[in-house]
């Protein structure tokens, strides 16, 4: 079963994403989102907070998504978080990267209410 009250970290680079994600992850029902617009400020935020889900872009600038999921997987505390890549395009060398990395699911973009979702449960099945 879905927790609604899980804490929810969302990483893109672009405000109008966010806020898209956000209202999408609202509609699911989840209610505290939290929310980063580079892999720097998410992994500080990642590394003062214990998260449930995470959902971050590929393409980051700095610390990219990929950098960022590697660093999670590496942690002791919070190392088993189930994160979602994001991107723009699913070419075969990062989804093989990402898989490798230990991603949950990866979303290609754009993506529907219905997608996001079902993604989400399943990486909580």
């Amino acid at each position: 079963m879905l927790d609604p009250n899980i804490k929810v970290l969302i990483v893109d680079e672009h405000r109008t994403m966010l806020h898209i994600l956000r209202s999408l992850l609202e509609q699911i029902g989840f209610k505290d989102i939290n929310q980063a617009s580079d892999g720097a400020k998410a992994l500080e935020m990642f590394k003062a907070q214990k998260y449930g889900l995470i959902i971050s872009e590929w393409a980051l600038e700095g610390i990219g998504g990929y950098e960022f999921l590697q660093t999670v997987r590496k942690s002791e505390n919070n190392k088993d978080v189930p994160f979602i890549i994001l991107a723009a395009d699913s070419t075969p060398q990062n989804v093989i990267k990402a898989k490798e990395a230990g991603v949950s699911h990866y979303i290609l973009k754009p993506f529907t209410l219905e997608i996001l979702q079902s993604k989400i449960k399943a990486v909580f099945r």
